[in-house]
């Protein structure tokens, strides 16, 4: 076929035509592309409305679905140790304890609980709160516990079964003993319950004994009578007047010797229960110008002091109180007494009519007891025969 023979703008024309062709054939294909790379949406009607997606509740933490509260010591930064009872940090080093929970509460020794130089700091994170301590001394030695709160809106309680406890030593090597204000501590012992000689030593590997001051002797310690706790000091389980006196403790720890303060022991016969009076009048009619009676008997153990108070018609217009008390022993099986109140009304009169009260106490409580008094006019003398 001879080759067409075509004018300048004719040329113009057949290649433009050919560009566009070109150029929807390169659309297709582009479109064919497309469609064979889509996922096809498998058995899902397109028509249909779409559920609204179903909030889960949020169920709100009880005290029990709660973790145990735990202590963990932080030594170095990202290094921890999880405290057991005790704990040994060496003075001038710095504390750093983490307890878990939001939020929390400390006990710390009573002391820095008015720490007033800034070296206790407590700080609550989103789940743990830090106890930071610095500068520390002999004297911080003790029992640090930390609680986890309750709360329900604004009112917080401790969790105390909960509660996550380290007792902390900080050996000094110049203070055995934590150091005190006080040279003489006054403690009182009571016949009816336990009682705890603080002689609270810096280091656990101390040495402590009991000691009387007059005459000088040291006091066993087998653990039944007397124990002693490297946390606590020294526990008199089962006290008896001739404990009482003065005491001191003495620690020793390698060619450290030292005393602690003194203890002044006061022995108190605690009864077993409060008092029971009884109370009787010596009349209870008595005529205007006769003298009345009443007393107040307890019937209790020996050596335990009983005290009464009385209440009666007379106080209202300020009638003066005149009691006798006097204490007996009473004869017999058992260490007892009679404690007795007499409450004396000399030439009654009207406003003495109406209920006196005895209260007698002890140690243990008070007890209250009544009787009623009628006071009738005074007897006419008869006139003489004539």
């Amino acid at each position: 076929m001879p080759p067409l023979n075509l004018s300048g703008s004719k040329r113009r024309l057949v290649l433009g035509s050919l560009l566009v062709c070109a150029l929807i054939s390169a659309l297709d294909a582009q479109e064919q592309k497309s469609a064979l790379g889509a996922k096809p949406n498998v058995g899902r009607s397109t028509n249909k409305e779409s559920k609204p997606a179903r909030a889960k509740p949020k169920i709100k933490p009880t005290p029990s679905a709660q973790a145990q509260t735990s202590l963990t010591q932080v030594l170095k930064k990202g290094k921890f140790k999880k405290v057991g009872e005790t704990l040994s940090v060496q003075t001038g080093d710095t504390l750093e304890l983490r307890c878990r929970g939001r939020p929390v509460q400390w006990s710390v020794p009573l002391y820095l609980e008015e720490d007033d130089d800034g070296r206790l700091r407590t700080v609550q994170h989103e789940r743990y709160n830090v106890l930071t301590l610095v500068n520390t001394t002999g004297a911080d030695t003790g029992e640090y516990i930390c609680y986890p709160m309750f709360c329900e809106d604004q009112d917080c309680r401790k969790e105390y079964n909960k509660a996550a406890k380290v007792f902390i030593f900080f050996p000094d090597p110049q203070e055995l003993f934590v150091p005190s204000s006080n040279y003489y501590e006054m403690i009182e012992l009571r016949s009816n319950w336990p009682t705890v000689l603080p002689c609270q030593v810096t280091s656990p590997k101390a040495k402590v004994t009991l000691h009387r001051e007059f005459p000088p002797a040291e006091l066993a310690v087998d653990g039944t009578e007397i124990s002693f706790d490297v946390k606590k000091g020294f526990t008199i389980h089962r006290p008896r007047p001739f404990h009482a006196g003065v005491l001191h403790c003495v620690a020793s720890l390698g060619n450290l010797r030292q005393s602690s303060i003194k203890y002044i022991i006061i022995y108190v016969n605690y009864p077993m229960a409060p008092p029971a009076p009884v109370i009787q009048a010596s009349l209870s009619s008595v005529s205007v110008g006769e003298n009345l009676h009443v007393t107040c008997t307890v019937m209790g153990e020996q050596d335990v002091n009983v005290e009464f108070s009385w209440e009666y018609p007379g106080q209202e217009i300020g009638r003066p109180l005149y009691t006798r008390e006097s204490i007996s022993r009473v004869s017999g099986g058992g260490a007892r007494q009679q404690s007795q109140s007499v409450l004396l009304v000399d030439e009654v009169r009207d406003v003495d009519q109406g209920t006196y009260t005895c209260t007698a106490e002890n140690l243990q409580g008070a007890k209250s007891v009544s009787t009623t008094v009628k006071v009738l006019p005074k007897a006419k003398a008869k006139k003489p025969r004539v």
